[in-house]
């Protein structure tokens, strides 16, 4: 999966799958993002936990069971069914590549019409330790916008489409419903104007044009 971010144009999502065309069809009908995503071959493997997810962050319950219910109807898969929590409503998912969505609502009561419109997407990062994780991307240019110790860091993106945040690995994969372990590549590359450099946690980030 590469992501490419930059003040000025957001950040895009291509995500390496075995066949582009197949996910390009599948994500369409699952949750219509337009040219939020693209597609590209994979060229590494990878086995359990990649290390990251992404969620839709969306108004309302039915907007939540209207698009789990489409990626399901295409080939997505269960990891935790819709429910109520303390902090709304939400459910977890799984392509046919093998990207980890989470769903979720902050509000556990419909206030209106159903839609199927996306509020933010935000990519997830799991790394080992938030808060030297934090320190290194603030080195390197980012801005915080949320944190909370060493539970969870959201970074500013006023003009991006994508919202990048992180919290601890194992949080992630409790969250997302799988097992922490997982080896081979994250399959995912994020580019910006902060460099050209791999975390520390091995994610990869290419350099771009400001």
């Amino acid at each position: 999966m590469n992501i490419t971010t930059d003040t000025n144009t957001g950040i895009n999502i291509h995500l390496e799958v075995p066949d582009p065309a197949a996910a390009e069809a599948s994500y369409a009908a699952a949750f219509g993002l337009g040219d939020k995503l693209s597609f590209r071959a994979a060229q590494e493997p990878a086995t359990g936990f990649r290390g990251f997810m992404l969620s839709l962050v969306v108004a309302q319950p039915s907007t939540v069971d209207s698009l789990v219910g489409s990626a399901l109807a295409v080939g997505f898969t269960m990891l935790k069914p819709a429910k109520k929590s303390f902090w709304g409503y939400g459910a977890v998912i799984q392509a046919p590549d093998g990207t980890i969505w989470k769903v979720t609502s902050s509000n556990k009561k419909d206030t209106g019409p159903a839609t199927r419109e996306v509020d933010d997407v935000v990519l997830l990062l799991g790394v080992d330790d938030v808060k030297a994780s934090k320190q290194f991307y603030v080195d390197r240019g980012l801005t915080v916008a949320k944190s909370f110790g060493g539970k969870y860091v959201e970074f500013a993106s006023p003009k991006s489409a994508v919202k990048l945040a992180m919290y601890p690995r194992k949080a992630a994969a409790k969250d997302a419903g799988v097992a922490v372990d997982g080896t081979g590549s994250h399959q995912i590359v994020i580019g910006g104007n902060a460099g050209s450099f791999v975390d520390p946690d091995g994610f990869v980030w290419e350099g771009t044009a400001a």
